[in-house]
């Protein structure tokens, strides 16, 4: 997994890690089930593309972990791995959370609403409070049985909203 973070974060940098996290103007739309609370405004939206890792353990599917690139504009801007922890590859600044809702999605993973459980550093996701991830599209476990210690990598993207507090 380590060789697959690297290598999205060197394929990243190569693309021009030098963009800069840009403010989003609004709120983006989210499902009830997984809006934010009261009391945050929206720091940024980033597209995500990457993989969902599954494991096979006692014959079915589970997800071991996200390795994807998060964009804005087409420039690369943060990591996300397992945790999950986005980590921007422009300021080296970090959020981590936990799923605080769900929300189904046909034929993709749910979207979600998280709240953030860790923040280092000073950048831009130094003081998130909220992390949703909107608008989903593949990333599914496979159907069916597997063998024993078997993985596979699902592809899939979403986007990405940033909160912090108002």
């Amino acid at each position: 997994m380590k060789r697959i973070l690297v290598a999205l974060a060197v394929g990243s940098l190569a693309l021009g890690g030098a963009a800069t996290a840009s403010a989003a103007t609004s709120a983006p739309k989210a499902p009830v089930a997984v809006q934010v609370p009261d009391g945050n405004r929206p720091l940024a939206t980033y597209s995500g593309d990457g993989v969902q890792i599954y494991g096979c353990t006692n014959g079915a599917w589970a997800l071991i972990q996200p390795a994807a690139v998060l964009s804005k504009h087409g420039q690369p801007v943060a990591i996300h791995s397992k945790g999950p922890v986005w980590t921007s590859i422009v300021d080296g600044s970090t959020v981590g959370a936990a799923a605080a809702a769900t929300s189904p999605r046909d034929g993709a993973i749910p979207e979600l609403l998280l709240k953030a459980n860790l923040n280092s550093g000073t950048g831009v996701f130094g003081k998130v409070t909220y992390v949703q991830r909107l608008n989903t599209r593949g990333g599914l476990a496979p159907a069916g049985a597997c063998t024993e210690g078997a993985q596979t990598a699902v592809h899939y993207t979403a986007d990405y909203a940033f909160w912090v507090a108002a």
